[in-house]
């Protein structure tokens, strides 16, 4: 057996420098995560179909990191209209991200979905989001803090609960953790297959897996990769998609 890592797609999200230059970025702590917990090779997706194809990036890839980002997917993927609330899109982050997911699915190729990639996850399987959970009776305010130290926005701010002796309980050996939270969308109905394995005290899904897939497709609306290395709860995320990576791998 070779030392080689498995070799993971980060997908990348589109941005500006200094204003003018547009960029694909990747945060650092999703490399750290992917590099120090999953021991595996982070190489940033340039995720446009201008550059890349789908086919393209199953054949290069051991698995997908689907990152946060600040676009959200684009309601007419959902079949509804664009509002204000719904916020900025990346319809290139679209057009690629959402039938990875399910080509994914089909081949039992591992990703990990966080954030806006846990909210691409239940729309690619045919779920829709609500564009603003803070807007709905009786939800918390799921958004980053405005303020405060990268260390204060991404701090612990509420308990996730999970089913009982499902997925996630056996993963992380609890039935409640505490997690994260800096995001404004969520799920409105669940996609095909998706099952909602963990909630926040609002209701609002947290943790949720495509049912009778035969690879690895766990994805968390909170932020895992923030101090992966040291969080009990993200850890073991993290190690878990390491192991699913490396089996994938194997099979060369």
């Amino acid at each position: 057996m070779s030392g080689k890592r498995p070799v993971v797609g980060v997908i990348g999200n589109s941005a500006m420098l200094h204003e003018t230059y547009a960029v694909h970025a990747g945060g650092v702590m999703n490399s750290s995560a992917v590099a120090e917990v999953s021991g595996a090779m982070p190489l940033l997706i340039p995720a446009d179909p201008r550059f890349v194809s789908v086919a393209e990036l199953l054949e290069t890839f051991d698995g997908f990191l689907l990152t946060g980002g600040r676009p959200n997917v684009h309601p007419a993927e959902y079949g509804e209209e664009p509002t204000e609330a719904h916020g900025a899109f990346d319809r290139c982050r679209d057009a690629i991200v959402l039938p990875l997911v399910r080509a994914c699915v089909e081949r039992g190729q591992p990703f990990l979905g966080v954030c806006r990639g846990f909210q691409e996850v239940n729309v690619a399987m045919g779920g829709t989001l609500y564009p603003e959970i803070r807007d709905l009776p009786g939800r918390m305010n799921h958004r980053m803090p405005p303020d405060g130290t990268l260390e204060e926005k991404f701090a612990l701010r509420h308990a996730v609960t999970f089913a009982e002796g499902g997925v996630f309980h056996r993963l992380l050996g609890a039935t409640e953790v505490m997690t994260n939270t800096l995001h404004g969308q969520g799920i409105k109905t669940a996609g095909a297959r998706i099952v909602i394995d963990g909630h926040a005290p609002d209701g609002t899904p947290e943790a949720i897996y495509v049912r009778d897939a035969p690879g690895f497709t766990l994805s968390v609306q909170w932020h895992p990769e923030f101090n992966a290395a040291n969080d009990p709860v993200s850890r073991p995320l993290f190690a878990a998609f390491g192991a699913a990576l490396r089996e994938w791998q194997a099979r060369g």
